[in-house]
């Protein structure tokens, strides 16, 4: 890919580096599919980052330089379109944004391609608006509900500068139209799958996943934080007596802990390695939240394991319900708990764990560079033809699916 961006200035944006989750990881083979391009971003822990994203030169923000700013980087909302106003991209030819903020109000030359790989729609304004508003305590409440409205208005101004928009899912999608009014196509991100190693670019079409017997836990790994639902897998296995490993860290865990029963486990962060070894070894993934995209589910997947999934959101597209999993319809815990019921009934006759692990290969790295390897080279040959309204123009037309279904 690099030679199609011969002779023109590459850029990279991204609205936040604190560690690697998924835009993160999505990042990073962005900016290897790119090459050699600087990062911008409005916050970045360097000691939390791949090697591999440190060799590129990482530009922060202003807001790098607030004391407990990396603690409190949510309470400074209101600040990040200034922040981001201020940071110069307009010397570069072409800048690509990985996004769920404000990434993608950035500072660009009018005439310059400006792509955005659209992780969502910045959560805390649009979609979950309410619940955010409700988590974030008194004062947090108010300053959210006080800047909202022309935090909206920013963020689809700067928006509309984009010259196309890529979705990680159809979920988003239907939020960029939604909130942005603008077309967009569906690229799903790369996922960290098992016969690789975290964070590889290694394909594991071929590699031999060997899937033993579950024991009698089901798992959730997830950030602990409201929106995520962990409390209702905390709810559904403490009344039904079954074991549940919980791994993750955030401000929930002290609700969570109260909640939890003998038969649930709160093990906090740990390593991929362990992650991995108990996803391989669980009887189900819980998905109580609705998410994005959501990479855990693909991953639970890759081990062979089924996942009990929340029918909302990215997990429609990533679970198929009665065969790599089961949904259930409301977030409630009685829901959940008629899953897990159902699941143990035998009623349900899923996939055998090689097919599931099958489906979850559809996911990996190596679709998501050739897909997005595709969609910049369009996008460059629009460009070139008639530049930034152009590409925009015909972003309009393309099928969704136009890049999914041109690497299968």
């Amino acid at each position: 890919m690099a030679h199609l961006l011969t002779n023109r200035r590459v850029a990279l944006s991204h609205h936040w580096l604190k560690s690697m989750r998924g835009g993160e990881k999505t990042l990073l083979h962005i900016a290897e599919i790119v090459g050699d391009a600087p990062i911008f971003t409005l916050l970045a822990n360097l000691d939390q980052l791949d090697e591999r994203l440190l060799r590129h030169p990482i530009h922060t923000s202003l807001l790098q330089k607030l004391p407990g700013i990396r603690r409190w980087s949510r309470m400074a909302l209101p600040l990040m379109p200034l922040a981001v106003r201020r940071m110069k991209l307009t010397d570069f030819d072409v800048v690509i944004c990985s996004d769920a903020a404000v990434a993608k109000g950035m500072r660009f030359a009018p005439e310059a391609l400006k792509l955005c790989y659209c992780h969502t729609p910045m959560r805390y304004v649009w979609d979950l608006y309410v619940q955010y508003r409700r988590e974030a305590g008194l004062i947090g409440g108010m300053v959210l509900a006080a800047s909202a409205g022309w935090l909206r208005r920013w963020d689809r101004t700067a928006a509309e500068r984009i010259s196309a928009f890529v979705a990680n899912s159809y979920n988003v999608r239907n939020r960029i139209r939604r909130n942005y009014g603008r077309g967009s196509v569906v690229i799903y991100p790369p996922v960290d799958l098992a016969g690789t190693p975290a964070g590889s670019h290694e394909d594991p079409e071929n590699a031999e996943c060997a899937v033993p017997d579950p024991d009698d836990s089901y798992l959730v790994v997830s950030e602990l934080v409201g929106y995520k639902r962990v409390d209702l897998a905390v709810r559904a296995c403490t009344r039904l007596g079954r074991q549940l490993v919980v791994i993750g860290e955030g401000p929930m865990m002290p609700k969570l802990q109260a909640l939890a029963g003998p038969s649930v486990s709160l093990l906090g962060y740990q390593d991929d390695a362990t992650v991995r070894d108990h996803m391989r070894r669980c009887k189900a993934l819980l998905f109580c939240g609705e998410e994005d995209f959501g990479m855990t589910p693909v991953e639970a997947q890759s081990f062979g394991r089924p996942v009990i999934a929340y029918g909302r959101g990215g997990a429609c597209e990533t679970v198929l319900d009665g065969r790599t999993g089961l949904w259930f319809r409301r977030p409630s815990t009685d829901d959940v708990t008629d899953a897990l019921e159902r699941f143990e009934s035998g009623d349900v006759k899923l996939w055998p764990p090689e097919q599931i692990i099958a489906h979850a290969r559809n996911f990996n790295a190596a679709h998501f560079r050739a897909r997005f390897s595709s969609f910049i080279e369009w996008a460059l040959a629009e460009y070139d033809k008639g530049g930034h309204d152009r590409v925009a123009k015909q972003i309009e037309s393309l099928p969704a699916d136009h890049f999914l279904t041109s690497h299968q």
